[in-house]
Order: structure tokens, then sequence, then C-alpha cells
């Protein structure tokens, strides 16, 4: 749907079978078709069908009997894959080949003339062509050119003008074709279908006093979840007692393992490797972070890339371009330069079987799967092709400064005393705060707790806020001071040259000074910081390697930004932004580079994130809002998946492009040979299996691409 809001209403169900985007669309005709069905719509790429109204599984499977497609429902367990060489369609291609190879040794010992060996290959023709020639007649008869088309014209045409032989091996080669592609996309998909083993259908829950294992399906919101060391968490919850190590990895990406303790959330999908935990569920098994990834994925393996767009109008183009140059190239030098019908019809024929578009189709498709499947496994959420393209373009990447570049907790990181005890100056200074509204003074509190001063006990009166500029209060019939910089101008005139300096040295640090004090005197610098986050020298370090320009945004004031930048490696500094000033240079940077990304949490700074080529969340598995609104989400909090994202992007990119030069160039020399007459159907053949496999096996070398 191009609403995928939409399939809230529709039954979803697993395909098993697909070869081809063009069987998906004839699959998606024949079931809009059936009685009772509203609407239907196929993701190819996941393997699923959405269907409105009523209809039963035998129907769709008889809606695709043409590709003997299996259908199942979508909560069903997934059933186990036949071997590749056991599969019934490709039974036909073994019986054919073996005909095939028969008659050929017959043709060796009676002749090429005699009945029997023409009689083989006439049935090596039918057996493992005749699904090939059911679709390409019924096509035929509606003027509908696609490769199915093209090859049941070649192959009969081939038997018309004698040459049993070759067109018995053109019906084995295309089998095999499809086959082997049939194969890799499969291969491609089970990079998602592995994210739907992760977590556990059943869980421990204890009711009342029984502890009984219930299916997820069954598990409601409240619940209390048993999950024992070893074991895997079934659903989303939160930590209500005990404390363990989870590992994660299977969400986010991380490798190392998280502590997790009481109120802590943790996911379905997440082992538990050391302590046992009781987690209340909070969520339902179809609304769990995991099955959000897998529902995301694969609807964004159903939003078409640019260059997918392109090959597929240029294919609806091209397909009858071929048909039309088979049928000049087979007619008009016989007719015109007295040249011999058999001799040019074969040419045309061969012409007819290289200029299937298989390779030209499956250029894309397989590649976006596979690089959106494993970004999925290494905790990227990459929501489509498009945004795998425009990734793999970006110039340059703005990064939001609080909780992206640093960790969005402030902490106390330095404190200068000119009178008194520290601790004592630091339990004044919490007990004043306790009553400010300060973004900062949370730090202070928190250290105050962490070092066990009992500030709580302080009575306190007379308390007052000074806007803009700090607070006061009475303690012990003293007033003291806790502000800025100019509410001690105001109360001083100047401060000492000493204490002027200091204060410059925190400030040039990044860092934002408190100063506590009386009406004659300062008692105490306490500077408080947004702490960097570890991996972000790293990153960026990382990304201007890679040509990327690199920015940071911040409503912070100049010289706080700018140490902060100067620490981390950013290519520039933008400071004193408003969220509406963040959006204007988002644009300004996208009118100078074209490809912008920008990074955020999800929820702050929307604006700006959604004006972006793509906007780039962090944290995904902890916000439904990131999940939900980003372009891309990187599942971890944070930023090293972010370089690993863009090789990615770049390597899909390349091999797309390689993709579709390569299958569109062995068809233009394999065309050129009909000049001098060189151009067989054994040739063609080859050089359209050839370039499917290769076009194939190159894509499926993005699975190979790991975080470095």
């Amino acid at each position: 749907m191009s609403e995928l809001l939409t399939k809230e209403e529709m039954k979803a169900y697993r395909v098993q079978g697909f070869s081809c985007a063009g069987c998906a669309k004839t699959f998606e005709n024949n079931v809009k078709k059936l009685h009772g069905v509203e609407e239907a719509e196929v993701n190819f790429g996941a393997s699923k069908v959405y269907v409105k109204g009523k209809i039963t599984i035998e129907e769709l499977e008889k809606a695709g009997s043409f590709e003997n497609l299996k259908v199942r429902d979508e909560k069903d367990q997934k059933v186990a894959h036949e071997p590749f060489w056991k599969q019934k369609e490709n039974i036909k291609v073994y019986i054919s080949a073996l005909l095939l190879l028969v008659s050929w040794f017959l043709g060796k010992q009676l002749g090429e003339e005699h009945f029997l060996p023409t009689i083989g290959y006439a049935t090596s023709i039918l057996i493992g062509g005749y699904t090939l020639f059911i679709k390409g007649l019924r096509n035929l008869s509606r003027l509908q050119f696609d490769m199915n088309t093209l090859m049941t014209i070649a192959i009969i045409g081939a038997a018309i003008i004698g040459e049993w032989l070759e067109g018995a091996t053109v019906v084995i080669l295309f089998a095999i074709s499809e086959a082997l592609e049939r194969y890799s996309m499969d291969k491609a998909r089970q990079s998602i279908e592995s994210l739907m083993d992760i977590a556990p259908k059943q869980a421990l829950i204890r009711r009342g006093n029984q502890e009984v294992s219930i299916h997820v399906d069954d598990i409601q919101i409240g619940d209390l979840m048993i999950v024992k060391p070893g074991q895997k968490l079934a659903m989303d919850g939160t930590v209500l007692k005990g404390t363990s190590t989870l590992n994660q990895a299977a969400i986010t990406g991380e490798s190392i393992p998280v502590i997790k303790t009481v109120n802590d959330e943790v996911f379905a999908g997440t082992l538990n490797e050391e302590g046992l935990l009781e987690v209340s569920v909070t969520k339902r098994a179809e609304d769990t972070t995991l099955s959000k990834i897998i529902h995301l994925v694969e609807e964004a393996q159903a939003e078409r890339a640019p260059s997918q767009a392109f090959v597929d109008k240029f294919a609806k183009y091209y397909t009858p371009a071929i048909v039309i140059l088979a049928m000049f190239i087979a007619v008009i030098p016989p007719l015109f330069i007295g040249g011999d019908w058999s001799s040019w019809v074969y040419q045309g024929l061969a012409v007819l079987v290289v200029g299937c578009p298989c390779a030209l189709v499956v250029s894309t498709p397989v590649a976006v799967v596979t690089a959106i499947g494993n970004a999925a496994k290494n905790g990227v959420l990459i929501k489509g092709g498009i945004y795998l393209e425009e990734t793999g373009n970006l110039k340059s990447i703005a990064f939001d400064k609080t909780g992206t570049i640093t960790k969005g907790i402030p902490a106390v990181t330095d404190i200068v005393t000119y009178s008194g005890n520290e601790d004592e100056l630091m339990t004044i200074t919490a007990a004043i705060e306790k009553g400010s509204q300060h973004p900062l003074s949370s730090a202070i509190i928190r250290l105050a707790e962490e070092k066990g001063l009992l500030f709580n006990d302080v009575f306190m009166d007379e308390f007052q806020s000074i806007t803009g500029k700090g607070v006061k209060a009475k303690i012990n019939n003293k007033i003291y001071y806790v502000g800025s910089l100019s509410l001690f101008r105001e109360l001083h005139g100047q401060i000492k040259s000493n204490q002027k300096e200091k204060l410059s040295q925190l400030q040039t640090a990044g860092k934002t000074v408190m100063i506590l004090g009386t009406e004659t005197e300062i008692l105490a610098f306490i500077a408080v910081a947004d702490e960097i986050r570890a991996s972000s020298k790293t990153v960026i370090s990382k990304l201007n390697h890679l040509g990327v320009d690199t920015v940071m945004l911040t409503g912070d004031n100049r010289q706080t930004a700018n140490a902060i930048g100067q620490q981390i490696g950013v290519a520039d500094v933008k400071a004193d932004l408003l969220p509406e000033d963040k959006l204007t240079f988002i644009k300004e940077l996208q009118g100078k580079h074209q490809h912008v990304a920008m990074v955020g949490d999800g929820i702050n700074d929307a604006p700006a994130l959604a004006a972006s080529t793509v906007g780039i969340a962090m944290g995904g598995a902890g916000t439904d809002t990131a999940l939900e609104t980003a372009d891309v989400a990187l599942m971890s909090d944070d930023l090293n998946k972010l370089p690993y994202t863009i090789q990615l992007s770049r390597k899909a990119l390349t091999i797309i492009k390689q993709n579709i030069t390569f299958s569109l160039g062995i068809k233009a020399l394999a065309l050129w040979l009909v000049v001098p007459g060189w151009l067989t159907l054994w040739i063609a053949i080859f050089a359209d299996m050839g370039a499917t496999l290769l076009v194939t096996l190159n894509s499926l070398r993005l699975l190979r691409i790991k975080e470095k």
C-alpha cells in the first residue's frame, strides 16, 4: 500500500516460492480478482501478501498455483525450507536435463535426423518449460512482453526451425537460472527471517502463586515474566526485581552486555546472561521493539529505491523494443538482402533470449533487500531503498549536541573552593539548588547524593529566584547566593583577577560555571558540563576520513560550543541556535551539499530531522518515536554504527551501479555478435543466465560488510 497505515485493516500472509518481482505482480493481480477480496498488495522483498476481505489460504494458493506458491498465516510458525536440491520446482529440471542427455546420446548413435532424439528433445522442452510456456503464452495473448514471453517465443521458434537440441538446452538453462534467482532471493530474505526466530514463543509467567509457560500471544500487559539466567526475553518490559547483564546485540547491535536492574527497560529477543529477573510486561507481542523492527524492515523492502524505479521504467520499454528488434533481424535481411531465412530467424530468436531483462530486473532489489537485512542485524534500521541510496550519497552530517554528541546528562566536573570546607559548601549549594528549576541543578544534587551529604536536613528559608541570574536563600542566619558571574558582578563589582582567570579557564574548556558566595565574598566555583560520549571523537574522525563534512548544532554559548567542537574534531560549530535556527541551517547546508543528514534523538529537533535528506535518530530501541519518524534509526544509544551505515550504503550504491552497468553491457556485447552472425542460442542463454547469476552473487556480497 502506498499508505502503510491501511495495512492495520488488512490480513497478512507469508508466501513461499517467489522467484521474481514479475511473478509477485502476477500473484497480486490474481489475488485482486478473487471473490471477496477488496484490496491486495504483495511485498516481494519480505515475501508477504496483504489482503482486505474474506479469503482462505487455499484460495490464495490457487491464485499462486502458476508458480506453485505456498501461503501461511503471518503468525504461524515458520516452516522449514526443503533443501534447495529437493525442491519440487527443481525436480522437473533434473528430469528435463536427463532426457536432454539421453536424446543427445541417441542422436550421436542414430544420427540427428532420427525421430527418437527429436521426440526426446521435445519431451525435455515440454517438461522443463511447461510452466514457462503457460505464463509466456498467457502474456502473449495479452500483448504483455516480459522474460517469460521472450523465452516462450524463442524456444517455440527454435523448435519450428528444427533446432531441437538448442531449444531444449535453453529451457534447462533458463530453469536453472530461475532456480538460482529464487535461491539467492531466499538467501537475502533469511537475514530478516532470522530476526523472527530471536525471541522465544513461550514465556514463564507468574499469575498468583503459580508459574506457567504461556504463548506470547496470550501474555497480557502487566503480567509478571520470570527470566532465568541463559534464557532470552520473550516480551518487552520493566525490571521489577533482580540485577543481571543482558546481551542486547539482537536489538541494538552492541556486542558488550548491558547491566539491567530495577526500573530499567528490557527488550524481547535479548539474552539474560547472569541473574534471575522478574519483569513487568509493558507491551503486547505484536508491539514489542523486535516486532516493530521486523515490521518496519519488511515494509522498507517494499519501498523502491530510485535506481529500482529507473530499472522498472527502463524494462517497461526495453522488452517490447527487443521483440521488435528481433523481428527486424529475422525478417529484414532475408527480404531485402537475400539472406537465408533459417539463419536470420535463428539470429532473431537468439536476440530474444539475450534480450531477457532478468539480470537488469534483479540488479537493484536483491542488493536493497540484502543491505537492509544486514543493517537490521547490526542494529541499524533503514526505512527503505530510497534512504539506503540517500545515505550512500551523503556529503554532510549535522549533529545535535545534547544527547547526541554528549550524553545529555550534566555532571559536576570541577569544584574550586576559596573559603571553607568543600563538603560543607556542596551541602549548602545542594540545599539551595533543591528549590531551583535550573537545568544544571540536578548535577549538583546528584553529586551531593553520591557523596552522602545530608543536604535535605539543612533548614533553609527566604528562598528567592533571581530571574536569569541565580537564586538566594538564608541558611544559619546567613544569606547565600548561587548563580552566574553577572549576579556576583552586581553584588561585588569586580571580582579578583585570580578568580577571573580560573573562571575563564573553566569556560574555555566548555564548562558552565555556577558560583556560590555571599554578599561580600565568593566561596566556590562549581563547574558543570554535559559529558561528551566516549565514542563521539572516534566517530567524527571516521566520518571525516570518509569525506563527510561534520557540523555540530547547539543552543549553547559559542565559547562552550567551540570547546566541545575542538575536542571531538567537527569541521564546523553553530552555537546559540533556537530549534527554528537549526531548521534554517539544515536548509542552508542542503543548498550547499544537496545530500545532508541530521542526527538527533528522534524527539527534539523534529523540524530539522524532517527537513534533512536523511533524518537519523539515536536510541531507537528505547524510543517508539525514533522508530516511527526517523528515516534511519540507530538502535543503540551511541554513534558507533553511523560510519558502518555510511559504508554499507555506499557499497550498496556501488554494487547497484555495477549490476545495472554489467547487465546492460553484457546484453550490448552479445547483441553486437549479430552483426557478423556469430550470436547463437547457446551464447545468448549463457549471457542471460551468467549475467543474472553474477549480478545476484555481487549483491550478496553486502552480507559480508561488518562494523569496523
